[in-house]
């Protein structure tokens, strides 16, 4: 689908007013430019509002009681379920199972699936560009269960050198992670690709979609994920909620994550049986007003359109690329605008990146600066930290030029 840059542009700024937040003027009277997306998007008055309803009119528990406010929060809940099983094209939402967050959700993987399926011979595949979620699970278990972790190296251009895999992807390799776009250099991984050569030596694969979900449409069925993970603040949607998605048949297999209330079906004294997928991975209260609002937020992406919104960003990213090559002395992280998601990582003329975001700041733009839980990509690409602006749907091409000006005067700031 083509849309035309004014047609994108007229609908982003009425799709601005649906975020309360956006019409903020700062502190020192700046209106906000909000460019750190990629850490948390913002929140429409829909999403905002559905969660305001829940706890005024039906704030109950769920699955547990048969009163009427009960039975209104648990159809509430479900229906949410559902919602972002379509929006995923997942099979069945009993194949959703709700979690704290993308973090928590391959964590979920990795102890129950991990500890089941994995131990000395055995290999664990992930990539030099992982965020530290799919990193540090794997580490502990490693230390626990005797089993390698390998990764595939990148290039100087920030992709995935794909000409190593044959060397790192064999036989022993059990399970296969990678994101499906980096949070740091932006770039849109082959999944297809990583998914038939991990099917080529009898790997699973589990994808981490914390920055692709959010951003274009996803069909975990055509992709032939074996487990899917993303969050759902960055998709418009509140924190303390995330997803896993798995096949059925792996769900089944695994053993619960945590133990207590709901995840189970009988207790006594000698042992106890387990309750069905999804339940059987959800112990305790659930985060109820969450993921209700997280449907809310699937309600709201998909009336402004997925493919809208990646065509968005898109056009968005290529002016941001342009605008910001023009800098002297910026060097943009990552491959040329059409490998990339929408974020474009950078570093300044020597100038710390907090020290960038600071300036950045007194503009009214919010960038993000560090390492974003990202330290071996860094060291990989020889640096400590970088600036990081990161768009969405209500982002402008405005938006970009009062980065750009205000980059210009941090350099002017840094040049006294």
């Amino acid at each position: 689908m083509i849309f035309s840059e004014t047609l994108l542009g007229d609908r982003t700024q009425k799709l601005r007013q649906d975020f309360p937040i956006l019409q903020r003027v700062l502190p020192n009277g700046r209106p906000l430019v909000y460019l750190d997306n990629a850490a948390s998007s913002q929140k429409p008055e829909s999403v905002i509002q559905t969660m305001d309803d829940y706890y005024r009119r039906y704030n109950a528990n769920v699955h547990r009681g048969v009163h009427t406010l009960s039975e209104e929060a648990t159809e509430a809940f479900e229906i949410a379920r559902e919602k972002v099983a379509k929006f995923i094209h997942a099979p069945s939402a009993r194949q959703i199972i709700f979690t704290r967050g993308a973090t928590e959700s391959i964590n979920l993987v990795a102890y129950t699936w991990g500890r089941a399926n994995l131990g000395p011979g055995d290999e664990v595949l992930i990539t030099e560009m992982e965020h530290h979620a799919n990193i540090v699970p794997w580490q502990i278990m490693k230390e626990q269960l005797g089993f390698t972790l390998r990764y595939v190296p990148i290039t100087n251009h920030g992709l995935l050198d794909l000409d190593e895999l044959p060397e790192v992807l064999t036989e022993r390799t059990k399970l296969f992670c990678f994101m499906h776009a980096s949070n740091v250099v932006g770039t849109i991984n082959p999944v297809q690709e990583l998914v038939a050569a991990a099917r080529a030596v009898g790997a699973k694969v589990l994808i981490d979609g914390a920055q692709s979900v959010p951003h274009m449409p996803i069909d975990v069925q055509a992709l032939d994920a074996d487990f899917y993970v993303f969050s759902g603040h960055k998709m418009c949607g509140p924190t303390g909620i995330g997803v896993l998605y798995g096949k059925r048949e792996l769900l089944e297999a695994m053993p619960p994550f945590m133990g207590g209330g709901d995840m189970i079906r009988e207790v006594k004294l000698s042992g106890s049986k387990w309750n069905s997928v999804p339940f059987k991975f959800e112990a305790g209260t659930p985060a109820i007003a969450e993921a209700i609002g997280l449907g809310a937020a699937v309600d709201y992406l998909q009336q402004v359109g997925m493919e809208w919104i990646h065509e968005h960003e898109r056009e968005i990213t290529r002016y941001a690329y342009a605008r910001m090559a023009e800098v002297e002395g910026l060097r943009i992280l990552g491959p040329k605008p059409e490998q990339r998601g929408g974020l474009i990582a950078f570093t300044l003329n020597g100038i710390h990146p907090h020290d960038v975001s600071a300036i950045l700041d007194r503009s009214g733009v919010a960038v993000r600066a560090g390492h974003h839980c990202a330290q071996p990509l860094h060291d990989r690409l020889g640096i400590h930290a970088s600036a990081r602006a990161s768009f969405y749907l209500y982002n402008t091409r405005e938006e970009v030029d009062v980065l750009v000006d205000a980059l210009h005067k941090a350099q002017d700031v840094f040049s006294l």
